[in-house]
């Protein structure tokens, strides 16, 4: 694709199908250079990793498309009627308005099931690919400055769409979101001293009450789904305007934008890419049932159903209630119920507490205050990507352990057995996931140091004069070579300790707070250096030299590039 001239605007063409519309906005609002300019000649960088924030934008597109449909048939109600609709099995049986809605919905409003599913994988989709996504953020550093407000509206989102999917999920009032709810109420109530005044405001009464099911209408289809709105809209803004982040590679530095422009390229890609997330939607809505809320029933709080599990990202909070023993102290005349109270606030403390200050401490910890627009490799950074490791294995237990009685029931162990795996497994596994995983990427770097100074093996075999058998090294391609030589290592602080030469201590290195800077300063600097020998960088890329300001936009040649002006 040819490179736009990124001084001349005359001559960036544009279909006839488009001129029409295009001038009839310009004439009225005087758009046409702006969106010549900055939006159709804007470059993102060709990555598949890019595409992952592209899957959960885009099924919350169908989450918003699918839910207007369902809110015209849904009635908010747990009003008591009697059931006369096409499921006989329940014809006759007394049930809320809500339930009763739902299979009018999956059963006699005509493609009202195939919604229901779409819109029900769709939030499983939204949240499997916001995880994803932040996990690729966090392991390649694509967090730290000058995208860390990015990095906490993707947090926010993320503890959003928790809420969001637990009231969707239990709108319908059948028995396993009836049980899902009085955990809920169970958790607000251990909250101390406001807990049980907020549950009583929240469900209008004693549970289950009769407002709860309209309150959480209102939350889930009009006040989250605008809060989240608004969030992704800003998410998207902040990163049109800081422009994304790339990978190493050739020609690429902290200053310029390698890929392509988003028009056509980018468009008729990302279009691609919605059209085939909504397929593979409607595919598993159709081949892979999920939430079958008639074979639940009504919700009834004299019965529990057996193999009962939330969706899969509610799975670390039923894992921790699952996992916790039995535990209440009183304090000041008040009971503190520790076995809910715990369980609700450490998991969720550890992980979205711990991703929402890291950026701080990392840059705390290197003291590297500079601009970053090219992304670390994982490996590169074994301490980082070690941690992230960890919260991945400390989240997988919790959520294996919330279904501890399906796996007990499957591999035939006693259900206590499999609680106590799961309380040793949350503490050694985390630990043994950091360890095994930063001695896999230290491995890696030894491996890449080898590749940049003897080249790759080849896999052609030569025998030697002598007999011997030797394996051809060929010399790596200069795409290959770049991307090993980006490795950057933080800059190593004063330690404790360390004097300048006037015998002065340095004043970072003083006291316990500089003692354990000063480790993890280390721990972050932890890399297997590269020789220099004409292709290895060394410590010399230390990530300290580039500014903001200097954050230019140009291409590469062969490709598209942004221009000074964006």
């Amino acid at each position: 694709m040819s490179r736009p001239d990124e001084n001349n605007d005359t001559d960036f063409e544009v279909s006839k199908a488009l001129k029409g519309t295009a001038g009839w906005f310009d004439d009225r609002f005087g758009v046409a250079r702006p969106v010549r300019t900055y939006l159709l000649r804007k470059v993102y960088p060709d990555h598949w990793t890019f595409l992952l924030g592209e899957i959960a934008l885009y099924s919350f597109v169908i989450l918003l498309l699918t839910g207007t449909f369902l809110s015209l048939f849904f009635v908010p109600s747990t009003s008591e009627v009697v059931y006369h609709g096409s499921y006989m099995k329940l014809n006759g049986i007394r049930m809320s308005e809500a339930y009763a809605s739902t299979l009018r919905i999956s059963f006699d409003v005509r493609g009202g099931l195939l919604i229901r599913q779409i819109h029900h994988w769709a939030a499983d989709l939204f949240m499997a690919a916001l995880i994803i996504h932040m996990l690729r953020v966090f392991f390649t550093g694509a967090y730290r400055k000058p995208r860390e407000v990015n990095w906490l509206i993707g947090i926010v989102l993320f503890s959003l769409g928790l809420i969001e999917g637990l009231f969707g999920y239990s709108l319908p009032d059948d028995q396993l979101s009836g049980a899902g709810l009085r955990i809920f109420e169970g958790v607000l109530q251990g909250i101390p001293i406001v807990g049980t005044y907020v549950a009583y405001f929240l469900f209008g009464g004693p549970f289950p009450g009769h407002d709860i099911v309209p309150r959480m209408y209102i939350t889930h289809v009009l006040l989250i789904p605008g809060v989240l709105l608004g969030l992704i809209t800003a998410h998207i803004f902040i990163m049109f305007w800081q422009k994304h982040t790339q990978m190493p590679g050739k020609g690429v530095t902290e200053r310029n934008v390698i890929g392509q422009p988003s028009y056509p390229y980018f468009v008729a890609k990302t279009s691609a890419w919605f059209i085939f997330i909504f397929g593979a939607l409607v595919l598993l809505a159709t081949f892979a049932s999920i939430n079958p809320i008639w074979l639940y029933g009504p919700y009834t709080p004299v019965a529990i159903s057996s193999a009962s599990q939330p969706d899969f990202y509610m799975g670390i909070l039923e894992g921790s209630l699952r996992m916790m023993p039995a535990w209440e102290i009183n304090f000041l005349g008040h009971t503190l119920s520790l076995s809910v109270l715990i369980p609700f606030a450490l998991p969720l403390t550890i992980i979205l507490g711990g991703a929402a200050i890291w950026p701080w401490f990392e840059q705390w910890a290197t003291g590297d205050k500079a601009y970053h627009h090219v992304n670390d490799r994982p490996r590169n950074a074994p301490v980082r990507t070690g941690i992230g490791m960890a919260a991945v294995v400390f989240y997988g237990v919790l959520w294996v352990e919330g279904a501890n009685d399906v796996v007990a029931d499957k591999l035939q162990i006693p259900l206590y057995t499999v609680t106590w795996i799961s309380r040793i497994a949350v503490i050694v596994g985390p630990i043994l996931a950091f360890v095994i995983t930063r001695r896999i990427c230290l491995g890696l770097q030894r491996k890449d140091r080898e590749e940049l100074l003897h080249g790759y093996e080849s896999g052609i075999i030569r025998q030697l004069p002598t007999g011997e058998f030797i394996e051809v090294h060929q010399p790596d391609s200069a795409d290959r070579r770049a991307v090993l030589e980006a490795k950057k290592v933080p800059a190593m602080l004063p330690g404790p300790g360390t004097e300048d030469p006037n015998g002065v201590p340095a004043p970072a290195s003083r006291g316990m707070l500089g003692k354990a800077r000063a480790a993890a300063n280390r721990a972050f600097a932890e890399t297997i250096p590269i020789e220099a020998d004409g292709h290895g960088n060394g410590h010399h890329g230390n990530g300290h030299e580039v500014t903001g300001e200097e954050h230019e936009a140009v291409a590469a040649p062969g490709s598209a590039g942004e221009g000074e002006e964006e």
